[in-house]
C-alpha cells in the first residue's frame, strides 16, 4: 500500500470525496496525528485511506473550509439535479390533500 503526505491546497476530488466521507461532521482532536517531518517541522494531518493508497491530510485553518465548500458544492450538484418548477414560497402545505 502507497502513503502519501498531501497538503490541502493540492487536494484531488478522490481525496476530498475519502475525507467528506470520512468526516462528514469534521474532524476532531482524536482524529489528528502529529509527527515530525524530514525537515524537523512538526506536522499535524488526518488519515484516510483508499483501495491502494494511505493519506495524511495536512491540517491547518483552511482545510475544515475546503472541505466544508466541497460538501456544500456535491450537496448542490445533487440539488440541481431534481427538477422542480415551484418556487418553495408558492408553496402552501395547507393545500395538500392527504389520501385517507
Amino acid at each position: 500500500m502507497k502513503r502519501a503526505i498531501v497538503d490541502y491546497s493540492k487536494l484531488t476530488n478522490e481525496v476530498l470525496d475519502l475525507l467528506v466521507e470520512r468526516f462528514p461532521d469534521g474532524y476532531g482532536d482524536d482524529d489528528v496525528i502529529i509527527f515530525q517531518n524530514a525537515k524537523g517541522e512538526t506536522v499535524k494531518a488526518i488519515e484516510v485511506r483508499s483501495s491502494d493508497t494511505i493519506y495524511l491530510v495536512k491540517i491547518g485553518l483552511k482545510l475544515s473550509q475546503k472541505m466544508e465548500d466541497y460538501a456544500d458544492d456535491l450537496e448542490n450538484d445533487n440539488n440541481d439535479d431534481t427538477d422542480n418548477d415551484y418556487d418553495s414560497d408558492d408553496f402552501d402545505p395547507d393545500e395538500i390533500e392527504l389520501p385517507e
